[in-house]
């Protein structure tokens, strides 16, 4: 049996069917490029899906997980460890937070932080304080109560019944917001820029609205920055390119480079509520994980490095506006730093998972954002000249794409004859 070659196929037989992965299996990474079994090469505008910010096989973190391999891997919350102590800090020294909690994945720390909101508001304002504010359409992780406050009805059907004193209200509409809040209103989450749900960056007037109508009723706000942080959108943090500050930040996705590791920040007298055994998790905070993330950490806070992210923003807006100009697909070329999203127009709604495969065919890895939103994710460091290349190949894909769809048109044109 284990003499059996490994192909895509084997997915099917073995695998719970809940995900659907194309056709390739890479095998090796290096920098922006992968390659499958076959030994074809790719370029990666897609990042492991924001995940790998320095790219692949970066070699201050193999130096740093190899290293940390050799000392000491896993001790459990029972101690405590270096590379954890050095991350928190280090986390703390760079952001508005005084302590930090470690988890596996974005949403476990959403999780903690919508948990440490109610255990918040139980200790300072009693059990009526509960509701929690979240935005449609958002995405805030895949547990039973993160799924509930993302409140996509793809993501929640056949799991109810669902966790209740969750409230939705439109994504930008600060109005909408201002008749939703009350005092019974524990906490707000929100994403900065939407990852999933189309890359739509919220408007300075809309975060600096929540915030004062957040702190006007006594409710924490929380910016889930599972993807759009950790340099993804040219500052270290996307808050800090906002000017408002959240009570509490998660993180997660290029926080570790590709090692699972995730964060919840926060200040003092929040964190005080998530007292000893009140939470926790086995794996959070392993030292292998922190080591890696203070390695990614180092040079992702690097100004110069930040620089160039918003640099680099600047040639792939000018990129896809000129493969925009000549093929008028996108309703709108969006995003900040290096989270990209290109909305199709309405004759090609629903259809980013085709633009997906073509560029595939094209040696090109990109995301889709939705049905009608394709999301470049690319490394933070990834090279001019593999931008250049990069979007040689997605015109080649739409081109064909084009043309594929043209030719079935005309056949289907004659077949009605």
């Amino acid at each position: 049996m284990s003499d059996l070659p490994i192909t895509r196929d084997m997915f099917d037989d073995v695998m719970v069917p809940n995900y659907a992965p194309a056709a390739i299996i890479p095998v090796r990474g290096e920098g922006s490029r992968l390659w499958d079994q076959d030994g074809r090469e790719y370029i990666d505008f897609a990042g492991g899906i924001a995940v790998n910010v320095l790219g692949h096989a970066h070699p201050k973190l193999v130096a740093a997980l190899t290293e940390q391999a050799r000392k000491l891997w896993h001790v459990s919350n029972l101690l405590t460890n270096e590379p954890a102590l050095k991350l928190a800090r280090r986390l703390c020294e760079l952001t508005f937070a005084q302590r930090v909690f470690f988890a596996n994945s974005g949403a476990e720390a959403n999780e903690a932080a919508l948990k440490l909101a109610r255990k918040y508001a139980a200790d300072h304002a009693g059990p009526d304080k509960r509701e929690i504010i979240a935005f449609t359409p958002s995405f805030h992780g895949r547990t039973l109560f993160t799924v509930s406050v993302g409140g996509q009805p793809k993501y929640t059907e056949g799991f109810e019944p669902l966790p209740p004193g969750i409230t939705h209200v439109p994504f930008n509409d600060l109005a909408a917001f201002a008749s939703a809040i009350s005092e019974r209103t524990c906490a707000v989450i929100l994403e900065p820029v939407l990852g999933e749900s189309g890359v739509v960056s919220a408007t300075p007037e809309f975060l600096r609205g929540v915030r004062e109508l957040c702190d006007r009723h006594q409710a924490l706000l929380i910016f889930d920055e599972v993807q759009c942080g950790n340099g993804r959108c040219g500052h270290l943090y996307a808050y800090m390119g906002y000017g408002v500050t959240p009570d509490i930040l998660t993180t997660a996705k290029g926080l570790g480079g590709g090692f699972p590791i995730s964060a919840m920040l926060t200040t003092a007298p929040i964190a005080a509520s998530l007292n000893v055994g009140s939470h926790g998790t086995t794996y959070g905070g392993n030292p292998l994980g922190c080591a890696v993330a203070g390695a990614v950490l180092d040079l992702i806070s690097d100004p110069e490095l930040l620089a160039g992210v918003r640099r680099k923003h600047a040639a792939f807006m000018a990129g896809l506006r000129r493969i925009n100009d000549r093929f008028g697909i996108f309703r709108e070329v969006r995003g900040k730093g290096l989270l990209l999203g290109c909305e199709l127009t309405d004759a090609w709604r629903g259809r980013s998972r085709d633009f997906v495969k073509a560029a595939t065919d094209q040696g090109l890895l990109v995301l889709v954002a939705g049905p009608d939103v394709i999301r470049l994710a690319p490394s933070l460091i990834i090279p001019d000249e593999l931008i250049e290349e990069g979007l040689r190949r997605f015109e080649r894909a739409i081109a064909q794409l084009l043309h594929q769809t043209a030719l079935a048109g005309e056949e289907s044109a004659h077949a009605a004859r």
